[in-house]
């Protein structure tokens, strides 16, 4: 059995303070070899550095999510900086724009915020990790800004023809629970156009389980469910389909 590579989940998040130590210690046992945590404020950024310092399986990025940007400061930064040239941090994420709450902060502070991130990740030469709610056309734009920084849309959720802009630029596409849901004929479009060596595997634990627990905390053992429903769209065996994702995520991510 191939060992799956989930490639995004919050294991830092409060919804797993009650068995974190005992459901990531028993991760490889389900199948499960390799796992990144985002960071998505300082705190959380914070403890997604010490899990991946404790679990070998474990590794971090550290970043600003966009709705948690408003504290923001360029001190914020520095702090990034310096958490991003630990030896198991390997992207700057979870980081984007994210229009679809009006109590967002705004959408320039968003950008501004995104634009630094950005030039973080050139400057220490990591990947980045992009969210994108709602602002296709502003994410898109933003980081051809930066052509030199490559990396992945989590859970893609844009068009066919932004998907293959991305593709053509290098980048990567993160499929995730919405991949198995009855109403997500856009998401089923781009995995088939998607090759199969820009494809990740995640599940944004605790967040959008799959079916068959969608509705439940969401954790990194569900990401064969998302895998299953890839493999079957494009013909493959399961097991082969997490091989390649697996592989995909090391590459892109620097893991060995």
């Amino acid at each position: 059995m191939s060992l799956i590579f989930d490639t995004h989940a919050h294991y830092d998040d409060e919804a797993f303070d009650a068995d974190r130590e005992t459901l990531l210690a028993s991760m490889p046992e389900h199948g499960v070899g390799l796992i990144l945590d985002p960071g998505c404020d300082l705190e959380s950024s914070r403890r997604a550095v010490e899990l991946a310092r404790t679990y070998p399986h474990v590794y971090a990025a550290v970043g600003c999510h966009p709705e948690n940007c408003a504290p923001y400061t360029e001190g914020s930064l520095d702090t990034l900086r310096a958490w991003a040239r630990e030896p198991k941090v390997v992207a700057i994420g979870e980081i984007g724009l994210d229009y679809y709450w009006e109590q967002n902060p705004p959408r320039e502070l968003q950008q501004r915020v995104l634009r630094d991130q950005l030039a973080l990740a050139q400057e220490l030469d990591l990947p980045v990790i992009v969210h994108d709610r709602e602002a296709h056309a502003d994410s898109l734009a933003i980081v051809q800004e930066f052509p030199a920084v490559r990396g992945v849309f989590h859970c893609f959720s844009g068009s066919v023809e932004m998907a293959r802009e991305l593709l053509k630029r290098g980048w990567y596409l993160g499929f995730d629970g919405p991949v198995t849901y009855k109403n997500a004929r856009k998401t089923v479009e781009v995995a088939l156009e998607c090759p199969l060596d820009r494809m990740l595997l995640e599940t944004d634990s605790p967040y959008m389980a799959p079916v068959p627990v969608r509705g439940t905390r969401n954790d990194s053992r569900s990401v064969r469910y998302i895998a299953e429903k890839l493999a079957a769209l494009r013909g493959l065996d399961t097991d082969e389909l997490i091989r390649l994702t697996a592989e995909n995520g090391r590459r892109l991510f620097g893991i060995r």
